[in-house]
């Protein structure tokens, strides 16, 4: 009767447990879905470039990527630095001689450098609308945001999914469509007043990890100070049939002892005058129905231990399997995610400068020669930082600029200027 009552509750449910919240789509990333290496190949599968012209324009990407790995490098050492008394894994001591301060703060320097690798920051309302969403592991989760000072989350990419999930004790299947991040920073600082074991017990401690492949409806999942609670559906599907079970057993096995106790009670309180006779077998009976109903209880609390047990090990492994860095090593990841976008950005616009018949008449006319040729070329959808592009090539010495109109100088110029430009880095 009881496993009857728990299968109808989830058969009634199962429906709502299945819908999902998808969020409106966001406007189009600025992440390029493709490796410098295939930017580079892409461009001369064009078509637009003569034989000696591929050869240089080769060597053109290569000074680039190299003047770029080696700006990047002095990044990524002023965030050491930056995050050096931060860090909770430092394994060398602190030395407290220096007198300069830094003119940034950590999270002004890695907010920079997310921005560069083209990652968008999760908006306060978006991740509530995020935690409205129904969990695609089926797992309710409590977040402490009292024990932060500091919160940044960060993601990149950010694809419709559709999977199949089992419901009704693994019975039925049904497809789920969902929104999918492909890379999620998550940045958190502790208050000075909070004693954490996700912290190791230091007060103003921080947290830095980089995800993959996280729905959109499960972020609450990467947070520390999470605690697994259980969705309604699982206190009925738990709750209704053993409460079903109790009254049967209570009404049944068990029931002669209680009424045989209340009496005993009742006269012992002096509710009623009756006396109620305990000889040996009124005694065993009692203890016998006692036993039998705390049993029953006793299997119950088990099976909602058991339930939370399987949510925490079901959140356990996807963590396991998601997780790609963490502390220092996420920026070290960063700074080449930047490098890469950066660069690939400077080559596209230096391609498409140089390819064309004549100056183009505006940055946004270059935009749209960029992204109308990933859409009918590539079948990518982007939103390419045209302006961020432009700005590089000027900084570099590559760009010609007369009345509005923007042009590049000539490759075996720009190579010359480029070379340059690395040497002097040793002068």
């Amino acid at each position: 009767m009881a496993l009857f009552f728990g299968r109808m509750i989830s058969v009634l449910l199962s429906g709502r447990m299945q819908q999902r919240s998808i969020t409106p789509s966001r406007p189009r990333l600025r992440f390029i879905p493709f490796r410098k290496k295939d930017i580079i190949e892409m461009c001369i599968a064009d078509g637009a470039l003569g034989r000696a012209d591929q050869k240089t324009f080769r060597e053109f990407c290569h000074l680039l990527r190299s003047v770029f790995h080696f700006e990047y490098h002095d990044t990524l050492e002023t965030l050491k630095d930056l995050y050096a008394p931060l860090n909770p894994d430092r394994d060398t001591r602190k030395v407290d001689v220096f007198t300069d301060q830094p003119a940034k703060s950590f999270t002004e320097t890695l907010h920079g450098l997310l921005d560069k690798a083209n990652y968008e920051r999760l908006t306060q309302a978006e991740l509530e609308a995020a935690f409205e969403e129904s969990s695609l592991f089926q797992i309710k989760l409590h977040i402490d945001f009292d024990a932060f000072e500091e919160v940044l989350l960060f993601t990149r990419g950010e694809r419709t999914h559709t999977e199949q999930v089992a419901t009704l004790f693994g019975l039925i299947k049904k497809k789920v469509t969902f929104s999918n991040f492909d890379r999620v920073v998550i940045y958190i600082r502790y208050r000075d007043d909070v004693m954490s074991d996700a912290a190791k017990r230091k007060p103003g401690s921080t947290m830095l990890k980089l995800f993959q492949n996280v729905p959109r409806a499960d972020v609450e999942m990467l947070f520390p100070e999470t605690q697994v609670g259980m969705r309604l559906i699982d206190k009925l599907m738990i709750g209704v049939p053993a409460l079903v079970g109790a009254v049967a057993i209570a009404t049944t096995k068990a029931g002669a002892s209680l009424l045989l106790l209340g009496s005993l009670i009742g006269f012992w309180l002096g509710l009623h005058s009756e006396v109620v006779e305990l000889d040996e077998a009124r005694l065993i009976a009692i203890l016998a129905g006692l036993a039998g109903l705390g049993s029953y209880i006793w299997k119950q609390f088990s099976n909602f231990k058991n339930r939370k047990l399987l949510f925490m090990q079901s959140l356990t492994q996807n963590l396991y399997f998601k997780n790609l860095d963490n502390n220092a090593g996420v920026f070290h990841r960063l700074i080449d995610d930047a490098e890469e976008e950066e660069c690939k950005e400077a080559m596209l616009a230096y391609y498409f400068l140089l390819t064309q018949a004549s100056m183009i008449e505006s940055e946004a006319v270059l935009d749209r020669l960029i992204e109308q040729w990933f859409a009918s070329r590539w079948e990518a959808e982007l939103d390419f930082e045209v302006d961020d592009a432009v700005a590089k090539l000027r900084k570099f010495g590559l760009l010609q600029e007369a009345g509005g109109q923007i042009r590049v100088v000539p490759l075996d110029k720009a190579c010359e200027l480029l070379d340059q430009r690395w040497d002097d880095y040793f002068r």
